[in-house]
Formats: C-alpha cells, sequence, structure tokens
C-alpha cells in the first residue's frame, strides 16, 4: 500500500531511483587464503618430491683444501701470515713432502653405507665431529715417532716397528730404580676430550707423573692429548666398551659389543685407535660387560699387543678376563685398585687416597682411577705434596705396570 502511494504521488515522466548493487565475490577472504596456502604446501612437495639432491637430508662436511708450493716458489714468497705460518707448521707435522705420501678422506654415506676416499694435501685440514666415523682423524701429533704410524682405513695408528713399541716410547720419564725400592702410587686421570675445560685443568693443574686416558669423542681429542704431552703426561686411549645395562647405559658411538663379529669390533678399533696419536697404550672405558666376555676380548688384546701398546683395565668389573689374555700374551698390563672419586665429595676422596697408601705399602704397587672433577683434582693435588716424605713414589701409570708385572 505505501509503495503504490509513493509512485501516485511521483511526478510524471520522472523514474522512482534505483538502489544500486555490491559487488559480491563468490569466496570469502578466509577461503582465498586457504586455498593460497594450500597451492604453497603442494608447490613445497613438489619441489621435495621431484628435487633430486642426493645429499637431502644428511650431513655436509666442508674441508679446506690448500694447494702445496713448490720450493722454489717458496722462497721466493714474502714473510708468511700469522695464518699461513699455522698451515705450514701443519705440513712439517705431516712430512709427506718428503716420502709423497696422499693424505685422505674416507667419506661414509648415512644412508647406503658406502664409502668414498677423497685424497687431500699434505697441508690439509678437516674438520672434526666428536663420534662421526664418516670425519677424517686428526693430524699427527707434534712429537710421534712416524716409525710408529702406519695408514689405516680411518688414518694413521700405531704399530710396533723393529725393537721400538708406543709403550716404551710414549712412557713418561721415571726413576725406575728409586721405583724398584719404594712403594709406588700411580693414578689414572679418565673421561677426559670432551670437555676441553676440565682436560685443561687436569693437564695444567695436576704433575707429569699423573697420567690422563683421552676418550675418542670430543671436538679435538688429539690437539688436548698432545698438549697433555707437553706438558710431560703419559697418555692412554680409552675404548668405550659395552656394559651390563647397554643400550640403556651407552659408551657412545662406534662402542664394542659382544654381539659384533670379531672383524665388526676390530673396525672399530681402528676407528678408535685413528683419533689421535703417541698414546701408550689403551683402556677400557665402561665396558663391565665386553671386557668380562674372553671371545669378544681375545681379538681386542692380541691386535693391540701386536701394536705394541699396553692394556690397563680400571679394575670396574670383577668378571673381567683381560688380565687373564694379556698374560697368556706377554702384553703389558696394570689394573685399578680403588675408584678415586667413586663418591665425589673431599671427605671421600681424602678417605680413598688414604687407603691407595696402605694398598702400596701393602704390596708394593697401587692404581687409582678418577674423573677430572674439581673435586678430584683438587684434594690429589694437596695429597701429593706430601706423599715422598711419607715414603711412597708417585710414578706414572706404565711405571707401576712394569713394577707389578715384574713383583
Amino acid at each position: 500500500m505505501t509503495e503504490t502511494a509513493d509512485d501516485l504521488s511521483t511526478p510524471l515522466g520522472q523514474d522512482k531511483p534505483r538502489r544500486k548493487r555490491r559487488l559480491r565475490l563468490p569466496f570469502t577472504a578466509m577461503q582465498a587464503l586457504a586455498v593460497l596456502l594450500g597451492l604453497v604446501l603442494v608447490a613445497f612437495a613438489g619441489f621435495a618430491i621431484f628435487n633430486k639432491d642426493p645429499l637431502g637430508g644428511e650431513p655436509i662436511s666442508r674441508v679446506a683444501i690448500r694447494e702445496s708450493k713448490p720450493a722454489a716458489e717458496e722462497k721466493a714468497a714474502p714473510a708468511a701470515t700469522g695464518h699461513e705460518t699455522k698451515a705450514a707448521s701443519k705440513q712439517a707435522v705431516h712430512g709427506d713432502q718428503k716420502t709423497g705420501e696422499q693424505k685422505t678422506v674416507t667419506i661414509i654415506d648415512g644412508s647406503s653405507g658406502s664409502r668414498h676416499d677423497v685424497v687431500i694435501g699434505a697441508g690439509g685440514e678437516t674438520g672434526d665431529k666428536a663420534g662421526d666415523p664418516a670425519t677424517a682423524a686428526p693430524a699427527v701429533m707434534t712429537g710421534v715417532d712416524q716409525r710408529l704410524l702406519e695408514k689405516g682405513r680411518y688414518g694413521m695408528i700405531p704399530v710396533a716397528a723393529a725393537d721400538m713399541k708406543p709403550f716404551s716410547v710414549y712412557a713418561a720419564d721415571a726413576d725406575r730404580t728409586k721405583a724398584a725400592k719404594m712403594p709406588v702410587v700411580a693414578i689414572m686421570i679418565g673421561g677426559l676430550g670432551v670437555g676441553a675445560a676440565k682436560t685443561t685443568d687436569a693437564i695444567m693443574k695436576l704433575p707429569g707423573a699423573i697420567t690422563l686416558a683421552f676418550t675418542p669423542y670430543g671436538a679435538d681429542p688429539a690437539k688436548l692429548a698432545e698438549r697433555a704431552r707437553a706438558q710431560r703426561h703419559e697418555v692412554f686411549l680409552q675404548l668405550p666398551m659395552e656394559p651390563y645395562d647397554f643400550p640403556d647405559n651407552d659408551p657412545g658411538p662406534q662402542t664394542l659389543l659382544t654381539s659384533l663379529t670379531a672383524d665388526q669390533n676390530l673396525d672399530r678399533l681402528y676407528w678408535h685407535l685413528s683419533r689421535m696419536q703417541g698414546y701408550a697404550g689403551i683402556a677400557n672405558f665402561m665396558g663391565a660387560r665386553f671386557i668380562a666376555t674372553e671371545a669378544a676380548m681375545q681379538p681386542i688384546i692380541r691386535e693391540a699387543n701386536k701394536r705394541g701398546l699396553g692394556l690397563f683395565d680400571d679394575g670396574s668389573s670383577p668378571r673381567s678376563v683381560a688380565g687373564q689374555i694379556a698374560s697368556s700374551q706377554a702384553m703389558p698390563f696394570g689394573k685399578g685398585d680403588i675408584a678415586i672419586d667413586a663418591v665425589p665429595t673431599a671427605n671421600e676422596v681424602d678417605r680413598a687416597l688414604t687407603k691407595l697408601e696402605s694398598i702400596a705399602r701393602e704390596r708394593g704397587v697401587a692404581i687409582g682411577t678418577a674423573s677430572a672433577l674439581p673435586v678430584s683434582i683438587d684434594r690429589i693435588s694437596t695429597w701429593i705434596k706430601g706423599l715422598e716424605g711419607r715414603g711412597i713414589l708417585l710414578v706414572p701409570l706404565t711405571t707401576a705396570m712394569l713394577k707389578s708385572k715384574s713383583s
């Protein structure tokens, strides 16, 4: 009715104004955003499926390779910068210019397991990742006798040469005549190489007669071991071995396992041996099950003995067969008597050190083990100061091992 009245009141010749229609899209803004995100996801999935990248998802290591200059060119070159001097020093350590021997980096594909050897120059410097068998072995350490090294599948490993053995050549200096007449004590600090700070504390704060044992892990165990030898410490290499509660308690990559074949464990042994040089012997790192299994230990001890190394058992496994096997092969052997910091408090460490003295007086030789805890380093350092005045001589581990064998 209202609409009709409006029409009647409108002047003739004039139309009623029409309402403007709004432009409406067939979809909402949220729908458009959802479609756009969908297209992005489809594009990403297509790239991931059809892009053939053989290294996709695999760790990548970059190796800087420096070409060595001919001797004549080096003489004509100006004075080297600090960086160039460091590189030249490493080339001298390798010593390959004289022998012409090539260095190689073995790269292992993480998916297929295939190996690929990359030849590098004598002065090549490689990166290193803790516990990764695909990374290159460290450069040969200074002060290491080249005659006691041979090229293994993962790098340079120790070997006996003629009448020379690493156990004798890398043993720390000691007064053997005095040690034969007095009760002696040796201490091995283990687990080094992973934490640079605690390793440095052990190297610098403890006297050279303390033996330091390095695990094969860490950013650069070879460099730390070299520093230890520069401070006149004797060095041992710790091999990660299977404990009874493995894999809940895992010593780390390349652990020697009772479930592996002898060849598989030997392959892992060669990797461990190549992580550094200049050590007098090997020691177990954990490994209560492995060190108590004769079939597993036999090939490891036989190979280590053939290479002129000594063997140290930290004494943590009462079922260990290491001493029996080492004795049958006339291999230098030692066994820990007490874990000094099993309870890491000052009072308990002091009590353990007192017990170590008693064992030395009773048997003539006592060997203690400890880690590089601040409390351990502090209490051992204090205890050592008055040790000789109490009639006991502190000696390197190799000296105690030799005295144990002769007594």
